[in-house]
């Protein structure tokens, strides 16, 4: 088999394969041999009938027809290995020469992977929460600690919010009783917003011995007629809360003051806001990245991604033993509904994969092939093979080149996550230094921090394209 390739213009090329007729024969022998089992033939079991009698009594345009329908995908894909075409689309294939006999001839024209400029990813300005709670956090923290522990007294007077109100309530709709919004001696608290917010706005001023009645709206759209309540007012208890002191501290915590409490406070939500933060540079650098290009992404790629999520969550469906077209009854969806859901974040995704790329290329970090080596012996390791054998079935498979671009984007990713300039919600630069792990704290999840992964990136070495197939 020889092929050449044609750049044409759209993110296009063009694949010419001659595929010379010895080779074809192969090919043309096998589709009889397809053939011979679905025919019977007088005198032979099924699949045992000879060529020459198969073409005598069908015609040799029958074998050679099946050859060209089982055969042409595949000698598709052995060009677009041999040429290293990064295609993202199915092709057009259009047969030039050898229907009948001879030399066979076709033409495949097929999209691909565009390069996108990716300008000012080396001035990115991100916005990340800040790794470092402030005062107002900490105060906010043990407040709701206080209320916690907080001590209710009855008060002869009109209810506010915060107070706990003790009443009889009774809901109806259709002035039928409705079991879940009817009880007696309910404690709520006033402004918790617990049932519904016009059930708040009654308490608001009320007092012991009112007697209120209400109106609101059922929460079922479909339903005009409002839910009614008929309140008992029987008690009214104010909130006292305990004095921050570190009598109040021994006695609720493990610490003996209550600045050691509130030491203790500062030192786990920092661990939790620089957690947060360092999962927002990743989400956010890409976001940003993404925002950054701004050709135009062939539709093929975006429904590709789409494609790939669907059958990502169908996989993990069925893992977990569920039915998905029971799901999709439950979540009120459709496969169009589902679809349209994952093509914003699909193209997003794309979006990042170019700018990656873009990004790769211009600054060389697609590794060369010493690098490449060194990652297929860690591959091999991991597989219990050795490194030359993953690279040939790799090359096989027209998967090298996907591992080569994955290695680069990785490399792009950290460079990008490394260089941006990172600010807080007040516009405050952030040291990084801030977002460092204490080592005792990363000892547990090194293996994860050693390595850095692609947001939302489509493509993996772990699957061929099903367009090259």
């Amino acid at each position: 088999m020889k092929s050449t390739l044609e750049t044409l213009e759209d993110n296009r090329v063009k694949l010419s394969v001659e595929v010379d007729e010895s080779e074809f024969d192969t090919a043309v022998n096998a589709a009889f041999k397809r053939i011979a089992k679905e025919v019977r033939m007088p005198g032979f079991r099924p699949g045992k009938a000879p060529r020459r009698l198969l073409e005598a009594q069908l015609g040799h345009q029958v074998g050679r027809d099946e050859a060209l329908r089982e055969a042409m995908p595949e000698y598709y894909t052995q060009a677009v290995i041999e040429h290293d075409v990064d295609v993202v689309g199915p092709p057009d294939i259009n047969i030039t020469g050898g229907q009948e006999t001879g030399v066979v001839e076709f033409d495949a024209v097929v999209e691909v992977r565009p390069t996108v400029n990716a300008g000012g990813y080396d001035g990115l300005r991100i916005e990340i929460p800040s790794p470092s709670p402030s005062d107002e956090e900490i105060d906010e923290q043990l407040e709701q600690m206080r209320k916690h522990y907080a001590k209710f007294e009855v008060v002869e007077r009109a209810a506010i919010d915060g107070d706990h109100v003790t009443i009889d309530i009774a809901g109806t709709h259709d002035e039928e009783e409705i079991p879940g919004l009817t009880t007696t001696d309910y404690d709520y608290e006033v402004g918790s917003g617990a049932v519904v917010a016009e059930l708040d706005d009654h308490l608001r001023g009320a007092s012991v011995g009112d007697e209120l009645e209400l109106d609101a709206e059922h929460p079922d759209p479909e339903e005009e007629a409002p839910i009614s309540f008929a309140i008992s007012v029987k008690e009214v208890k104010e909130a006292v809360l305990p004095e921050l002191d570190d009598a109040w501290a021994a006695e609720t915590s493990e610490f003996e003051t209550i600045e050691e409490l509130r030491a203790d406070m500062v030192e786990r939500l920092s661990g939790m806001r620089v957690a947060q933060a360092r999962s927002a540079v990743q989400q956010n650098t890409a976001e940003a990245l993404a925002a950054l290009v701004l050709d135009e992404i062939p539709e093929s790629m975006i429904d590709n991604e789409v494609n790939a999520r669907i059958q990502d969550m169908v996989q993990r469906l069925q893992q977990q033993g569920m039915d998905v077209g029971a799901y999709l009854e439950a979540m009120g969806m459709t496969a169009e509904s589902l679809a349209a859901e994952f093509r914003e974040p699909a193209e997003q995704a794309v979006r990042v994969d170019l700018g990656l790329r873009s990004i790769a290329e211009a600054e060389g970090m697609n590794p060369d092939d010493e690098k490449l080596d060194e990652q297929l012996e860690v591959m091999a390791g991991m597989s219990g093979q050795s490194a030359t054998e993953l690279r040939e079935r790799l090359a096989e498979v027209g998967q090298l080149s996907v591992l080569r671009a994955d290695l680069g984007k990785q490399a792009a990713m950290e460079w990008l996550t490394e260089n941006v300039e990172l600010i807080d919600e007040n516009g405050d630069p952030i040291d990084r230094a801030a977002l460092e792990i204490p080592e005792e704290d990363a000892e547990g999840s090194a293996d994860s921090a050693d390595s850095t992964d692609l947001p939302d990136s489509p493509d993996s070495v772990d699957s061929t394209d099903s367009e090259e197939e």
